[in-house]
């Protein structure tokens, strides 16, 4: 069941930040999730359903693959404060369609290719036609990306991959699988030797050299999840990102404060759905005569996750800013993702419970929001992560990481 939205009282504009653009961009973004996005997620999340190929189509006519893709390559050439924008209104509707959308771009380093071909295969990315799975993590790490082990060994005109990958969403949908492997070993410095390479493969299918199995998630549905085991998977020499010598684990740490500040705003967004069913649903349901609504610990936990979920908005919209400004912002983004992110699992919560019982089946949307919130929590680096990363910046690192890279 989906709730009428009261937008209004949980909703705030700040004029120093909305352009008349950014309202029209972020109300064509809103009424495309109310009608293409929420009624699909609440027919196909109850049974782990994929994302059809025919919304994924749409997404593309809208432009939503290619927000930050510069014009000349097929995008919208918009900045992060966009993309953040109409993240935040995707996961209102279904958090892994506004995850979907970072799946698109990042050919362009791949230096061994000729620019024809970055360029057609970016512009058919711009349409949501040439997606990406990212293989970061592996069974025994996680948030430590230095200590990746998967190796690429170079055999002549081609690279061999080989070794266990962990939480690798959209393997199979994808049309390539960007893989941070290690070249070389470096004891005093083990985040030296990582490279990313490019691995594609046919839509629907994984890699050859490489099987797989899909991980049982409790979550995050629409698209799988899997663990992978590399096993001499052979790609060309060409595809490696940042051939001139860009070292992996750079190239992928760079990208890391707008993937945190993206997820703070599907966190924005979750939350936000979940607060406008919960207000809908609370003057709806009468108990003692009256609807609950009325009774005041309703109207206060109802007051506290709007201003919650504000707070942690207004925090997205200057670290989008200030990443649109070329700023270098570690600090404030791993402080918008760890507050976007509790946040979020707060007022889903708060949220559930004004459903009452009925907020703990898949009848309502609201335990959709609880349980991706959840793992907002976990992914683009855990909370523990943002905490580690804040307090290294106001105090320094500690005694005994003093001398780490």
């Amino acid at each position: 069941m989906v709730m009428d939205r009261n937008e209004d009282a949980v909703h705030l504009d700040n004029p120093s930040y909305m352009t008349d653009e950014r309202r029209m961009i972020q109300e064509v973004a809103r009424e495309f999730t109310l009608k293409e996005v929420l009624p699909v997620a609440n027919e196909l999340d109850p049974v782990q359903g994929q994302i059809p190929m025919e919304l994924r189509a749409k997404m593309g006519e809208m432009g939503y693959f290619g927000i930050r893709i510069p014009e000349e390559y097929g995008g919208l050439g918009l900045g992060v404060f966009e993309y953040c924008l109409i993240a935040e209104e995707l996961a209102r509707g279904w958090m892994s369609v506004a995850s979907i959308i970072a799946r698109a771009g990042g050919v362009m380093g791949v230096t061994g290719w000729s620019m024809e071909r970055r360029l057609e295969l970016t512009r058919r990315a711009a349409q949501g036609d040439y997606l990406a799975a990212v293989s970061l993590s592996e069974p025994d790490t996680g948030s430590d990306l230095a200590s990746v082990s998967c190796k690429a060994v170079l055999d002549g005109d081609e690279w061999v991959i080989t070794g266990n990958k962990y939480w690798c969403t959209f393997a199979d949908g994808a049309d390539y699988i960007s893989v941070l492997c290690r070249v070389e070993a470096d004891k005093d410095q083990p985040h030296k030797g990582l490279r990313s390479f490019i691995v594609e493969k046919p839509r629907g299918e994984l890699p050859k050299g490489c099987q797989g199995s899909p991980i049982p998630k409790i979550g995050y549905f629409g698209w799988n999840t899997f663990e992978l085991a590399f096993d001499g998977c052979r790609i060309p020499k060409a595809n490696i990102v940042g051939g001139d010598g860009t070292e992996g684990f750079k190239t992928t740490v760079s990208g890391l404060e707008v993937a945190r500040a993206h997820t703070a705003a599907r966190a924005i967004g979750l939350a936000r759905g979940a607060l406008e069913d919960a207000v809908a649903y609370s003057q709806q349901r009468v108990q003692f005569n009256q609807p609950i609504s009325d009774f005041q610990e309703t109207r206060f936990k109802i007051a506290r996750m709007a201003s919650e979920i504000e707070a942690a908005r207004q925090l997205m919209y200057h670290v989008a800013t200030q990443l649109d400004n070329r700023q270098r912002l570690d600090k404030e983004a791993a402080m918008v993702k760890w507050f976007a992110t509790e946040m979020a699992e707060r007022v889903t919560s708060d949220a559930l419970q004004i459903f009452g019982g009925a907020g703990y089946t898949k009848l309502h949307a609201i335990e959709r929001y609880w349980r991706d919130a959840r793992l907002t929590k976990i992914f683009e680096g855990t909370s523990e992560i943002q905490l580690r990363i804040i307090s290294d910046r106001i105090l320094g690192k500690p005694t005994n990481r003093q001398n780490q890279s």
